[in-house]
């Protein structure tokens, strides 16, 4: 049965593998760039509203492609879990979960547990990990 857990955040996730009393460790980066987005009023328009707005949603699109694009890493590396457990400590963990149901219904059924988890070691998302399934090393 091959067991995986999952520690998540936005910038990386820490995939754990237990497979019998085999344990690997595979790190995914997202490689999603984090905006420094400056409040500036820009010139106004005839409307007189600002491009803020504008530079906002485009801000907003790219962030969701590159999400998506970091989810879809992470469902072909996990592809041939048995049961999947997500860990995180913010809502990334919630996001991926539902893109599993909107578009991976076959390991969204393996998914067994989505847990805030806040950052850790890796010794320490292993143990983790290994205390969920139940498993000693």
């Amino acid at each position: 049965m091959k067991n995986i857990g999952i520690w998540m955040d936005r910038e990386k996730a820490h995939i754990i593998r237990l497979d019998n009393k085999e344990e690997k460790l595979e790190t995914i980066f997202s490689e999603m760039e984090f905006f420094n987005r400056k409040g500036t009023s820009g010139p106004r328009v005839k409307s007189g509203a600002t491009q803020d707005v504008t530079h906002e949603r485009t801000y907003l699109e790219r962030e969701k492609a590159q999400m998506k694009t970091y989810f879809k890493k992470l469902a072909d590396a996990i592809g041939d879990a048995d049961a999947i457990a997500l860990f995180g400590p913010a809502d990334t963990n919630e996001k991926f979960r539902k893109e599993l149901l909107e578009h991976h219904k076959s390991l969204a059924a393996r998914v067994k547990a989505v847990t805030k988890a806040d950052s850790m070691t890796e010794n320490q998302t292993k143990a983790l990990v290994r205390d969920f399934f139940g498993q000693k090393k």
